[in-house]
């Protein structure tokens, strides 16, 4: 689609207005380029998600991007997503891939040490860099991309009650999330139960007695949840069943921003063991993989357009625009800046010999939540006049006042 075709709010129209994120054909097809400000918004929605998961008694983790063929050979994934991955790069006489997921890294360091019946269920998660071929008419703008970060991570259980448990936290998890988003379960996302078909060994691992058990576990959450969910046949993983947490995006196109997927594969390909309270060596029941916030890329392409670019203050890529009304009162203006990067506070402040009007509608083009306006009277007061992109004018304020409005709405996330 033409960007002169496409809706004034889909992400790429928006990304571009404000400078956010660009491609480049020289860099490849699929790899977006974060500016100042598109990196701003990622460092926030990775902090607020780390800082949460850890809160929920996740263990945040860092693996890397690239691993040996044979890691994946071994989890079962290279047979089936080989034509979605890149091709195997040759390092002394071994071939390595840019890892597409990062499942088998977590295992690994499972593996790293022992484990008992105590420690369950173990939580690891990591903010994971991955790569995976597209072709390349399915690349839209952030939507579907070549290199994205996925907010991942891999619940180990002993027993489908525990799986039943986590996976409930993992689908409170993303209600929280969608919360803080403004998003509501049943309008804004919803739930589809992704089911394998019995009869397509070519797709799914053969066990059917496995599927039956982890399709169960999946809907007995999905009936407790308030909310209708749809059942879609051959839409599951290779490993298991899963629910996908969907969305619409500014094109009325359905995509999977969230999932919550029952693995009952994996403990047995990776020997994935504990002792039990008898002593003896068992293996752990099943392996919950779960996408708390998406994928960056996917999570950031959604919120855009839901905002019409007007992120909440928390998000804004640039929070406070100080403007002075003449150069007079640019050094006043310097040190209210000042202050704001000192409160960590993402500002800017317009010195140019310009008309104050036109700084303002500025303001308003790159839709920044705050703009601060210092001319006479306010440096004779002490104060500052404050004015809100979504609320209008705000008058006159101590300096400390709006310091302490700015960091409270931050905080608070509205």
């Amino acid at each position: 689609m033409a960007e002169n075709e496409m809706d004034k709010n889909d992400h790429r129209v928006l990304g571009k207005e404000l400078d956010l994120f660009t491609f480049s054909d020289v860099v490849g097809k699929g790899l977006p380029l974060y500016t100042e400000k598109g990196a701003a918004i990622r460092r926030e929605l990775e902090r607020f998600i780390v800082d949460e998961e850890i809160k929920r008694g996740y263990k945040h983790v860092s693996t890397p991007d690239i691993a040996k063929l044979d890691l994946y050979k071994k989890s079962g994934h290279y047979p089936y997503y080989k034509d979605t991955m890149y091709a195997p790069i040759t390092i002394d006489d071994e071939e390595f891939m840019l890892r597409p997921m990062t499942c088998p890294h977590h295992y690994e360091l499972y593996l790293s040490k022992p484990h008992s019946y105590r420690d369950f269920p173990v939580r690891i998660a990591e903010m994971a860099k991955l790569y995976r071929y597209e072709a390349s008419g399915n690349l839209t703008g952030l939507v579907r991309v070549r290199s994205f970060c996925l907010a991942d991570a891999h619940i180990l259980v002993t027993d489908n009650d525990q799986a039943k448990e986590e996976v409930k936290k993992a689908l409170d998890l993303i209600t929280y999330v969608c919360g803080v988003f403004g998003l509501k379960k049943g309008e804004d996302f919803w739930y589809r139960l992704s089911l394998g078909d019995r009869d397509n060994n070519e797709k799914y691992f053969k066990d059917d007695k496995s599927w039956d058990a982890a399709e169960e576990v999946l809907r007995d959450v999905l009936k407790n949840q308030d909310v209708k969910f749809e059942e879609a046949k051959d839409e599951a993983a290779f490993y298991g069943p899963k629910i996908d947490v969907q969305m619409k995006d500014v094109r009325g196109l359905e995509n999977t921003a969230f999932t919550v997927q029952y693995d009952f594969l994996a403990p047995g390909r990776f020997e994935l063991s504990y002792t039990d309270k008898d002593g003896k060596d068992k293996l752990i029941k099943a392996v919950i993989h779960r996408s708390s916030i998406g994928a960056i890329e996917r999570i950031m392409a959604f919120l855009i357009e839901k905002y019409e670019g007007n992120f909440p203050l928390w998000l804004s890529p640039v929070q406070v625009k100080v403007i002075p009304v003449r150069t007079n009162h640019n050094d006043a203006s310097q040190k209210f800046y000042d202050l704001l990067i000192e409160n960590e506070i993402r500002a800017e402040i317009d010195t140019e010999d310009a008309n104050m009007g036109s700084k303002v509608r500025d303001a308003k083009t790159n839709k920044v939540p705050y703009w601060v306006v210092i001319g006479d009277k306010d440096i004779e007061s002490g104060k500052v006049t404050l004015e809100s992109r979504d609320k209008g004018q705000l008058g006159q304020l101590n300096q400390e006042e709006v310091i302490q409005k700015l960091l409270n709405e931050i905080k608070n996330k509205k």
